[in-house]
């Protein structure tokens, strides 16, 4: 097991008016090390600790003296197969509520869980107040269950925050930027084609999160970079980083419009999904540029 809790609080009064002591509960979770690694840079107001939430193990280790829970154990980036089915709903729900539960018996003031955008089940559009939740993939399904689980758990006493976030993008994070950087290094050329995404830089995600627990904030949040992510100039700006000399074409520009609407690789590459401005947290928190992020990522 990584990080079994420490019993470093001999003074807990004391410790508990000057810092606040966070339980990440999935060990070695790209989010949850990143925050982690975050937040080190205020060693006197963050105590970390993981736990390895693989098997029952973690059941018998107290929760007590802990202010937060940020849950980022879960199922993300794996084929969705008839047989796998029941992992969605046992790691991304149930694992969640029991997780939620034994902390708000042990006393934990709040419960962050990482949940995502795929709860709307949406692959094109603008994502508004308005929107109703539709997940359609076994991986969305399961994080709305929970999503809905934890909201009965809500009190007084027990601070639920679900964060919504779009797709994060970093250094050694999986997922669509690994996919773009990949392919302008190795082959040179991509479509001057035009989209935008709602996306989040992993820092700017540990910013948000690390604001939602100084404020002890409830209910569902949706952290988004201050710019939509455009697809056509984050390869631009990755190929400038790399010393690579790429030919950005319009020819293909008509069939990727057809094909964003078929293929669902297209969609998620090229295709719009936004979360509209207007539901993202009015906070100062001087968050990375896009442009400043990627550098971070490539140097």
């Amino acid at each position: 097991m990584r990080g079994t809790p420490r019993l470093s609080y001999i003074f807990p009064r004391i410790a508990r008016r000057t810092m606040k002591r966070i339980l990440i509960s999935g060990a070695n979770s790209y989010i949850g090390t990143s925050f982690e690694k975050y937040v080190s840079q205020w060693p006197e107001r963050y105590q970390v600790d993981t736990i390895d939430m693989v098997g029952s193990e973690w059941m018998s280790i107290s929760f007590s003296g802990y202010d937060v829970i940020l849950h980022a154990a879960g199922i993300v980036h794996i084929k969705e197969t008839k047989e796998k089915e029941k992992v969605f709903y046992k790691v991304n729900r149930d694992l969640v509520l029991k997780t939620a539960e034994k902390a708000k018996k042990e006393g934990v003031k709040q419960f962050v869980y990482l949940s995502t955008m795929s709860v709307y089940g949406w692959q094109t559009g603008n994502i508004t107040k308005k929107t109703k939740p539709c997940p359609e993939s076994n991986y969305g399904k399961s994080k709305f269950e929970a999503e809905v689980g934890l909201i009965g758990l809500l009190c007084s006493s027990f601070v639920v925050t679900i964060v919504r976030a779009p797709m994060v993008y970093g250094k050694g994070c999986k997922g669509n930027y690994q996919l773009l950087r990949d392919f302008i290094l190795k082959f040179h050329i991509f479509p001057t084609y035009q989209n935008k995404r709602s996306a989040i830089y992993i820092d700017n995600l540990s910013a948000f999160l690390k604001c939602y627990i100084d404020h002890e904030s409830s209910g569902i949040k949706f952290p988004q970079d201050e710019d939509y992510f455009i697809t056509n100039k984050a390869v631009r700006i990755i190929a400038q980083v790399n010393g690579c000399k790429a030919f950005y074409i319009s020819v293909f520009n008509p069939f990727i419009r057809v094909l964003v609407k078929r293929i669902k690789l297209f969609n998620k590459v090229f295709g719009d999904l936004t979360y509209d401005r207007s539901l993202s947290d009015s906070v100062n928190l001087n968050l990375v540029s896009m442009n400043a992020a990627i550098n971070n990522i490539e140097e």
